[in-house]
């Protein structure tokens, strides 16, 4: 507390003096860095990279996406992503598309065999998701993806 008896911002405050525990990005980067191992060693035994189970991933949602929207949804850089997509592609897993509207960019979609990966796939990343969520009631669940909404829309650059 400050002078005022007022507990001072994130932004007044030191990280020393929050802790690590009390500073939301790590928080975060840990979460997310327990969910990718917690699902990683079913990603090796497909034969599959992180940034490849997202494609897969986002691809189940919204197939047909440009590269450049994909590397956003991802959260992997555009060039990583593209060197990523390759051996899906000659796996048969995605195919890649000319864009009808931008000759310079391209289309992914997800195949049936890609389809298929991904749903092989999500009964682990179901049960990473349950994991982290064990003992936390439907309401907090809805108000903690609330939180996150508002703040990606608070940060984000993109429309999506």
């Amino acid at each position: 507390m400050n002078d005022q008896g007022n507990i001072p911002t994130a932004a007044a405050q030191q990280l020393a003096e929050m802790g690590l525990e009390g500073f939301p990005p790590y928080l975060m980067n840990r979460i997310m860095g327990r969910y990718n191992a917690a699902v990683r060693q079913e990603m090796a035994v497909q034969g599959l990279t992180t940034p490849q189970m997202r494609s897969l991933a986002v691809l189940s949602v919204i197939d047909g996406i440009l590269i450049r929207e994909l590397a956003v949804y991802t959260v992997v850089p555009q060039s990583t992503l593209s060197r990523a997509l390759d051996p899906l592609a000659r796996d048969g897993l995605i195919r890649r598309v000319t864009d009808a509207e931008d000759s310079r960019a391209t289309r992914v979609f997800l195949t049936d065999t890609g389809r298929a990966a991904y749903n092989r796939l999500w009964p682990h990343l179901t049960r990473a998701n349950e994991a982290m969520f064990a003992g936390i009631s439907d309401t907090e669940k809805r108000a903690l993806i609330g939180t996150l909404k508002t703040m990606l829309r608070n940060i984000r650059k993109h429309d999506f």
